[in-house]
């Protein structure tokens, strides 16, 4: 097999895999669409099973905009959802219980007086 054969191979590999990967984000994206109906996201299943290239096309044409908006709607709650989580598994406190955690590592001479100032102000932000 000569170098532009498998060069060839390769190209020919990675188009077909961000083929697939596109049809999978839009059959992600019907699914996960609550403005529209089951019966419209089975059409749309439908054509992208019988003609998938036009479909897709046609896809993202016509809702490729809110294609877009939806994933970032989805990325941001998740990512809210997450910190939520993070804060309830860390135990993080109220401002006035890490400031008298702050405080009392204050008294046991763990921190110095700048060090409490800077904690105090952070719990206090």
């Amino acid at each position: 097999m000569s170098f532009l054969e498998t060069f060839w191979s390769i190209i020919i590999f990675c188009l077909f895999l961000s083929y697939l990967i596109l049809l999978f984000q839009i059959l992600i994206d019907i699914l996960r669409d609550s403005s529209i109906s089951g019966w419209t996201k089975a059409v749309w299943i439908f054509f992208l099973l019988a003609a998938p290239v036009i479909t897709a096309l046609v896809y993202i044409i016509v809702r490729g905009g809110s294609m877009s908006e939806r994933g970032v709607r989805t990325a941001n709650t998740a990512q809210q959802e997450t910190e939520q989580y993070l804060r309830r598994v860390a135990g993080m406190q109220s401002p006035a219980g890490q400031i008298a955690s702050a405080k009392a590592l204050l008294d046991a001479g763990t921190v110095t007086d700048a060090e409490y100032a800077q904690l105090k102000a952070k719990a206090l932000a």
